[in-house]
């Protein structure tokens, strides 16, 4: 008897095993840096004011079809130092990744690539552009978590704002009193 339930057992999770595989798939293969940069045009006059920088920051992505169902997402941070309205430094990083997404649908697939992916090399790309500026000589540039999920969310109401616009003119988002 416990070996007949044993065997409906291993039966059971036999069958949840090629129906998980027969579902969307999602898998990370490779992680690299595609590209850095640092330059630091005013040094070495630069270490010789009191470090209040402005710092300028700016993310995109971008993404490829591989092959079928391989994708390459490359994330693009750069940040820039200003100190007395003139550059201290400037780094950019291409972190990018190779991943793995069959049997998803256009919607959700777009999604993975816009979200999901730019999550996971974040922290790469963080660690990189915070070793190039200490390795320029400056402090420590911690860059803070981002939502990748809410700047989805933005660039797609604005695309949708801007097919909308262009369809029906410009309409006022508030009354006119």
């Amino acid at each position: 008897m416990a070996e007949n339930e044993q065997n409906q057992t291993t039966e059971a999770a036999a069958g949840a095993g090629q129906q998980q595989a027969e579902g969307p798939q999602f898998a990370l293969q490779r992680i690299y840096l595609k590209d850095s940069s640092f330059e630091s045009p005013r040094s070495p006059a630069v270490f010789q004011s009191q470090w209040q920088p402005k710092i300028n920051f700016d993310i995109k992505t971008r993404s490829n079809k591989v092959q079928d169902g391989v994708y390459e997402v490359v994330l693009v941070l750069t940040a820039e130092a200003q100190l007395d309205e003139q550059p201290a430094f400037l780094v950019e990083v291409h972190q990018a990744g190779i991943f793995t997404a069959k049997d998803f649908s256009d919607e959700q697939l777009e999604q993975l690539l816009a979200v999901v992916c730019p999550n996971i090399l974040f922290p790469y790309a963080r660690e990189a552009i915070d070793a190039l500026v200490t390795k320029g000589s400056f402090p420590a540039l911690m860059l803070s978590p981002i939502n990748f999920e809410a700047l989805y969310a933005q660039q797609k109401q604005a695309a949708a704002q801007q097919a909308a616009g262009g369809e029906a003119g410009e309409a006022p988002s508030e009354p006119v009193q």
